[in-house]
């Protein structure tokens, strides 16, 4: 029988994808990465941070990121604002929703030179905020959410405050005619008729037209109006109208104002709407009197063109352009050679 060979035992390692490290503490050399490796990794990473911050910086000028800002540092005056606050309980309303829920939409800013922000959109918030930060003095109602935009005009600006409340609320009559006087006054467009189609390019005609009727209404009596923008279409044209028919109404419209010193909305409304019947009245009867065929009367005659004579009892009264002082004159010598 032939002899069986004894087989050795397996060696663990010797499948391993690695081969071991070799002994080289004789030379005094340590496994590390090659330089070139490192350089190309490091490089690899700063373009990486770089592209980061880059895309940050554009989400940023471009109004992508939503911001926290110090409301100290948000100025409210840079645009004269299109929404007028005129209840109280609205804006109660509001606070109450941020204390509850914090704030749930940001508001629109730009940077100026000064280094503030100058608010485009989101009044009534930062408004909120303020007041809530005045009545409590807690830290969450210093700051707000804030989306950075950079409008290259002031119409730009005066635009996109429109067009946001536009959405999310809608602009009274008032407002919108408001809004339109106001950037005219502050030089952002040259006529009122290019303010209405700058800011509501998107509004049908009509629409444009009947806030063009609202302006009316605005330049007769908005010192003394205190909640206009309750006024209804249909009453702010009815009283816009008779403006145009009548300029001189508007003092008869600033004097009802302020004889009714009203203190709620409705009670503006109200005297509005009294002032409006009284006008309508009154235009009635000019109407009346002037398609009213008029009565000849029986002791006028007109002796000669231009001279109008009334007869009436012992008397006679002479009037028209010819009777002049040199008429009177005339007539005094013809009377003396008649006695």
């Amino acid at each position: 029988m032939a002899k069986r060979k004894r087989l050795t035992p397996a060696q663990p390692g010797y499948l391993d994808t690695e081969p071991p490290v070799l002994e080289t503490k004789a030379f005094g050399l340590t496994r590390q990465r090659a330089p070139i490796a490192q350089v190309a990794g490091d490089a690899s990473a700063a373009a990486a941070l770089q592209d980061l911050v880059g895309e940050v910086k554009r989400a940023r000028d471009e109004g992508r990121m939503i911001q926290t800002l110090p409301v100290k540092e948000i100025r409210s005056d840079y645009l004269v604002r299109d929404r007028m606050l005129n209840d109280d309980s609205d804006l109660r309303a509001l606070m109450d929703s941020l204390t509850a829920r914090g704030q749930q939409t940001p508001i629109e800013v730009c940077l100026m030179q000064d280094g503030q922000f100058g608010l485009i959109s989101g009044w009534r918030r930062l408004s909120a905020l303020r007041r809530l930060l005045a009545e409590t003095g807690e830290d969450r109602f210093a700051t707000v959410q804030a989306i950075l935009r950079q409008p290259e005009t002031a119409a730009d600006a005066y635009i996109a405050m429109i067009e946001e409340n536009e959405i999310r609320v809608g602009l009274s009559y008032y407002e919108r005619a408001r809004a339109a006087a106001k950037a005219v006054e502050q030089g952002v467009f040259e006529t009122e008729k290019k303010a209405l189609l700058e800011l509501f390019s998107t509004a049908s005609r009509a629409k444009r037209s009947k806030i063009r009727s609202f302006l009316t209404l605005y330049h007769a009596a908005e010192d003394h109006l205190r909640f206009a923008p309750s006024i209804s279409e249909r009453l702010g044209l009815a009283l816009a109208k008779a403006l145009s028919d009548d300029p001189a109404r508007a003092d008869v419209l600033r004097a009802g104002l302020s004889r009714a010193g009203a203190t709620t909305a409705e009670q503006e409304i109200a005297c509005l709407e009294s002032i409006q019947r009284d006008i309508a009245n009154n235009q009635g009867l000019n109407k009346a009197n002037a398609s009213a065929k008029p009565q000849k009367d029986p002791d006028v005659t007109h002796p000669v063109q231009d001279v109008e004579m009334r007869v009436s009892g012992n008397s006679v009264t002479l009037k028209g352009p010819l009777v002049t002082e040199a008429f009177c004159a005339r007539l005094s010598d013809w009377l003396k050679q008649q006695s």
